[in-house]
């Protein structure tokens, strides 16, 4: 068993049970073929969670602090993520996240780029606009409804893949498509399940 199945396995015995969580629309992630996984941020144990209800191994993006540390770096890079510097373009975490999606593999991203503090969808970064429009990925919106209290109930809804069809032959710009996935995130925090 590798590390990330291991992970994973050892994440679903601790997570499910304390968070009771329930999982709606994981039929809607593609079984093969490049998937973008786009979530809002509502915790640091985002990742995890979305990786645990994910029916596809996930790559994620971590922040590059975290890799300074020689067992962190190692951890992490078995647990598939790989380096990003905020604040900044960082061509290198860019040129990463694409070879994940042109190797068919899932990208998972938080494309506020930080957690929200009130528990609101935010604004998204043109991250995530960039990785839609520069790959032929299906775009998976996802919501984490919290809050994390142990024995209380936290839902992961998965939607339907947004349709980037029109918006990649007209060139949007990754704003607007960035913009478009969130308000798909935000209709599913209100969705009643």
């Amino acid at each position: 068993m590798n590390l990330y199945k291991f992970g994973k396995l050892v994440c679903s015995v601790i997570f499910y049970p304390l968070y009771r969580i329930k999982v709606y629309g994981k039929e809607n992630i593609p079984s093969n073929g490049p998937v973008i996984i786009c979530s809002n941020h509502i915790s640091n144990l985002d990742p995890p969670i979305v990786g645990i209800t994910s029916s596809r191994d996930i790559y994620f993006m971590a922040k590059e602090e975290l890799f300074r540390n020689k067992f962190l770096n190692k951890l992490l890079t078995g647990l598939h993520a790989f380096p990003v510097k905020r604040g900044m373009r960082d061509r290198n975490a860019l040129r990463q996240g694409l070879k994940a999606l042109d190797d068919g593999e899932t990208l998972g991203l938080f494309p506020e780029g930080t957690r929200s503090k009130d528990g609101k969808v935010g604004k998204g970064l043109a991250g995530a606009g960039f990785f839609a429009l520069r790959s032929e990925a299906s775009v998976v919106p996802c919501a984490i409804i919290g809050p994390y209290k142990k024995f209380k109930s936290l839902k992961v809804v998965y939607g339907k893949p947004i349709d980037l069809t029109a918006m990649r032959e007209e060139k949007a710009s990754a704003q607007v498509v960035t913009d478009l996935i969130m308000s798909e995130i935000e209709k599913l925090t209100k969705k009643q399940v």
